[in-house]
């Protein structure tokens, strides 16, 4: 498994010059550039040129990417042109609030959609698995917009149980417990948001692995031998039934982050999902560049993870 881990990681770099590469490529091929942006009356043609020459932007493009290549392998991620912020400091500042969103939804996806999906395969063809696969397939078809909205309007404004919006109570002084709930209340609604399409996912797939498994001549064995239902389903049926879940579950996490935009957007929640689209209006490419390389290291991480954790479901995986 060591020697996997450190392949494996040594496969990761060439890849992550090639998403660099795209990365800065799309950026380079959207229109208009940062400084139209900042186009003030007062300013002169030739202040505006010596701004774009010192950003820079005037240099051909093979300069650009190897000088941005390498303030990122010295951890440096650049500055918003409006303000001059450290892009690095701007992620890490809003990556805890990104954090306990996709961790909650994350939780919530596996920690409902397994159960429903096992109980959905042990109840087949039964009303249950009717009612469970009619919700899956609205979870998986509804829009996130459309569905946030919707439990906005619903739970905050018609009942007033939840916020509608943010990560806190603004003005509220809450310490220990009290602010516990507080986040809890908060993040409530837009984890659903976040986790329901997951849900759907994890459940189909557990249902329909699980069903395969249930078929198979050692399920049937336990059986015969007079075990308990729970014994045959959860101890030999479940784990067995665990390898496209798996699946699911390392290709789920940059999903999570990828669809946080639209739900920060939606509820106003201070994440790196609300960053990213407030770059995009804004123009502000190098926040934009440095949020796309995180999001693919994401995917390589969950990758990586899924990997290992194929070897401890099926010990029969060896690398």
């Amino acid at each position: 498994m060591k020697k996997y881990l450190i392949k494996r990681l040594l496969q990761s770099i060439p890849i992550l010059i090639g998403i660099t590469i795209m990365t800065f490529a799309i950026m380079q091929l959207a229109p208009g550039n940062p400084m139209q942006t900042m186009i003030d009356p007062k300013i002169s043609a030739e202040e505006m040129q010596r701004a774009q020459e010192n950003l820079g932007m005037n240099d051909s493009l093979p300069v650009q990417y190897v000088t941005w290549l390498k303030e990122i392998a010295q951890g440096n991620f650049g500055y918003t042109v409006k303000t001059g912020q450290s892009v690095g400091g701007l992620i890490v500042e809003r990556l805890p609030a990104t954090l306990l969103l996709t961790g909650t939804a994350f939780i919530m996806a596996f920690a409902i959609g397994v159960p429903l999906g096992v109980y959905s395969a042990t109840h087949r063809y039964k009303l249950p698995d009717y009612v469970l696969t009619v919700i899956s397939f609205v979870g998986i078809s509804i829009p996130s917009f459309f569905f946030g909205l919707a439990l906005i309007f619903i739970f905050a404004l018609k009942l007033g149980w939840l916020p509608t919006s943010g990560m806190i109570t603004v003005g509220a002084d809450y310490s220990g417990f009290q602010l516990f709930v507080d986040y809890l209340k908060h993040v409530t609604l837009p984890a659903i948001v976040l986790a329901l399409p997951t849900i759907a996912v994890v459940m189909r797939f557990t249902r329909s692995s699980m069903l395969e498994v249930l078929n198979q001549d050692f399920i049937r064995t336990a059986d015969s031998k007079g075990l308990s239902k729970k014994v045959v389903y959860l101890k030999h049926g479940l784990r067995n039934a665990l390898i496209p879940v798996i699946t699911i579950f390392g290709l789920s996490i940059p999903f999570l982050f990828g669809g946080a935009y639209i739900t920060e957007h939606i509820f106003n929640w201070p994440g790196m999902g609300s960053l990213g689209i407030q770059s995009i209006v804004a123009r502000e490419y190098p926040v934009i560049m440095a949020l796309n390389l995180f999001t693919s290291i994401l995917v390589m991480s969950g990758n990586l993870l899924a990997d290992v954790m194929y070897a401890w479901a099926d010990p029969r995986i060896r690398y």
